[in-house]
């Protein structure tokens, strides 16, 4: 802003700022949404910092389109279930698409976080550094205690090897071969 000003963004008034914010919106140059809320963010606290009056220049709120999530069929999930051969990948598919799970939540749970009595599933710290029950599905809970017989996993739900063959933490490489 400051180059595009030719001056200093405290120097501004309220007006240059918002044609400034509309320029950046307009260019297809910009590189996402994500770029434009960090700069109204970040001058928002350049301005707090730097002592601006808040009255003086007031910023956008950010509106973004709110966009359905894609759903499967169900063909597309057996589909999409059945082409792994190992029950250790499927069930990975299964947790991340039927409980809705992040990488990293999925990475992170532990046995001790399986309830397979009541079918609930524990996740730890998610996103936001949040905790949060998932309900599991009759397939998956009756997948899960196979998998378990018969993997006898340690500590971690989803075990992998280190270099030398040494069990530790699935890792996040792992789950983005699928």
């Amino acid at each position: 802003m400051a180059l595009h000003f030719n001056c200093g963004p405290t120097e501004l008034d309220q007006e240059q700022v918002l044609d400034y914010l509309h320029y950046l919106k307009s260019q297809s140059s910009t590189p996402s949404s994500s770029y434009f809320k960090h700069t109204v963010y970040g001058l928002s606290l350049a301005y707090k910092v730097m002592g601006v009056n808040k009255h003086s220049v007031s910023l956008p709120r950010l509106k973004f389109p709110k966009r359905l999530p894609v759903v499967l069929s169900k063909q597309e999930i057996k589909k999409l279930l059945i082409t792994p051969r190992l029950l250790k990948h499927r069930l990975v598919i299964a947790m991340l698409y039927g409980c809705g799970l992040r990488r990293f939540e999925l990475l992170n749970i532990k046995l001790q976080d399986i309830d397979l009595d009541r079918k609930m599933l524990h996740i730890r710290e998610g996103k936001g550094r949040k905790d949060r029950y998932v309900p599991l599905g009759g397939h998956l809970s009756r997948g899960l205690k196979t998998y378990i017989e018969a993997e006898h996993p340690y500590v971690w739900l989803f075990n992998g090897k280190d270099n030398t063959g040494q069990l530790q933490r699935f890792s996040e490489s792992g789950v983005l071969d699928y």
